[in-house]
Order: C-alpha cells, then sequence, then structure tokens
C-alpha cells in the first residue's frame, strides 16, 4: 500500500474570506525546500479575491517561522553550472514576487526563528504579527550568501540605515527592536497569534474595500524606483480608474447617504 508524503503547506479556509497557509515542515524548521517554494508559490500566485479570499494568513507549525533557505539544496546547486543556479534563484524570484504581487490582504505571523529568506516570506506580507519571543536574522553574509532577492523590497518596509545594518551586521533581533524599526507591525503573546490575526484582519476588511486594497498594493510596488513624472502618471491613471469601480460608485453613494462608510466586509463577493 502507497503512501502520500504530507503537503508542506496546509491550507485552511475560514470565516469565509480568510485563507490561512501554515508552513509545514517543522522538522526541518521549515526551510525553503524546493518543494515548499513550488507549493507556497502556486498558492499565492492565484488569483485568490476571486475565490473569495479578502485575507491570507501565513504561519508555521512547529517551533520556528522558518529557517531560511534549504542548505543542503544550496549546497547542491552552488556545485552545479550557473545556469542551474540561475534556474533555482528563479524560483525564489517567483514565490517572493507571488507573495507581493498577491492582492489579497497578506499577514504573516512569525514565532521562534525567522532567518534569512524565512525573513523575506514574513516581510513580502503586507503585514507582520510578531509573537514576543520571535527573532529574526538575515543570516546570508555568515555564510558566504547574499541577501539579494529580499533586499529588492525590503525598501518598502524600512530606511537605509537599518537596511544596511540588518544585512551586513548578522544578529538576532528581537521582537521589540523589529517593531521600533518596522519590520514587524503588532507584537503579542504567542498563544495570542491566531487571534491578533483574526483581529487585524476583521478590522482592516471591515472598512477597507478589498478592490482598493489590491490597486493600492499593486500601485505600490509599480512606483518602487521610478522617477518622480513617472510615479505620478502612474498615480494619475490609477486616480482615474479607481473612480470607474463598483466599489468607489458603492462607497461614495453609502457614504454621501448615510455619513458612514459601507462594512466592506458584509458585501457579497
Amino acid at each position: 500500500m502507497s503512501s502520500e508524503s504530507p503537503s508542506s503547506v496546509l491550507l485552511e479556509r475560514q470565516e469565509g474570506d480568510l485563507l490561512w497557509v501554515t508552513l509545514n515542515d517543522p522538522k526541518r524548521a521549515n526551510a525553503l525546500s524546493p518543494t515548499l517554494v513550488s507549493e507556497l508559490t502556486a498558492t499565492f500566485s492565484r488569483d485568490l479575491r476571486s475565490e473569495g479570499v479578502r485575507a491570507v494568513v501565513l504561519c508555521a507549525a512547529g517551533k520556528h517561522f522558518s529557517a531560511g533557505a534549504d542548505l543542503e539544496n544550496l549546497r547542491n546547486v552552488a556545485e552545479a553550472d550557473i545556469e542551474r543556479n540561475r534556474e533555482d534563484s528563479r524560483k525564489l524570484r517567483d514565490l517572493f514576487e507571488a507573495i507581493l504581487r498577491q492582492e489579497a490582504l497578506t499577514i504573516a505571523l512569525v514565532h521562534g526563528a525567522c532567518v534569512a529568506g524565512g525573513c523575506g516570506l514574513a516581510t513580502a506580507c503586507d503585514f507582520v504579527i510578531a509573537a514576543d519571543e520571535a527573532r529574526f536574522m538575515y543570516s546570508e553574509v555568515r555564510i558566504g550568501f547574499v541577501a539579494a532577492l529580499v533586499a529588492t523590497y525590503l525598501t518598502l518596509r524600512l530606511r537605509g540605515s537599518d537596511i544596511r545594518e540588518l544585512l551586513l551586521n548578522p544578529e538576532f533581533l528581537t521582537a521589540g527592536p523589529a517593531l521600533e524599526i518596522g519590520l514587524v507591525n503588532r507584537i503579542v503573546p504567542e498563544v495570542e497569534l491566531r487571534g491578533a490575526a483574526e483581529e487585524l484582519a476583521g478590522e482592516i476588511l471591515s472598512k477597507a474595500s478589498s478592490e482598493s486594497i489590491g490597486r493600492t498594493k499593486r500601485m505600490l510596488l509599480e512606483v518602487l524606483g521610478r522617477d518622480l513624472d513617472e510615479r505620478l502618471d502612474i498615480a494619475a491613471e490609477e486616480n482615474a480608474q479607481s473612480r470607474l469601480t463598483e466599489d468607489c460608485r458603492i462607497g461614495v453613494g453609502t457614504f454621501l447617504e448615510t455619513k458612514k462608510s459601507p462594512n466592506w466586509r458584509t458585501r457579497a463577493r
């Protein structure tokens, strides 16, 4: 009798519009194995909003959120040629891009150690809620590696001096200092992580249009690194396009009639 290996990523739909995505390789501290990367990329690449998902919560089984790169796989590809390494790197690129471009709200719940590519997973999300004992480290330079991919979007969260400190001086950063520099958004006891995610998602989704959330996320990525004229052109076009959406029509109409914003979460998807 054959038996299937357990999935590296578990999916759980809750509250109708919340999708829980759990890293499920606790024996290896949820290292970014090729299988985990592939399954996670496939999940975040889906048009989840069309499936009725308004928010995705990324969490992890076991003692730690993620140990980052799968070092055994890294050793194997490092001994291969440049094309094999480019292929492996492109898969990681696709993973981070899928999270960044996912138009549903994304929330990472971090406990235990969150290292290197694990930090990349968490900080690619819109919000990071950390357990009070969580620890963060970009450890790449310790093993002669470069945090190249994650560095491209850390600028969405942190100022330049803090990015240099994190990437060039690899030491564990506890939750408190991580909150101070903006690496995380909230700190709660570990037992309260799940409730904190539900509360934050409920708070945002009731007062913010999911259509507008998706459009705002897309625009923030599109203007990154462009000159002022290009940024303003993109923003002006988005300003015009957003006025034509059904959500804008409903939002403006509701406010004019009631002086209140709609409860967006109770609207039919």
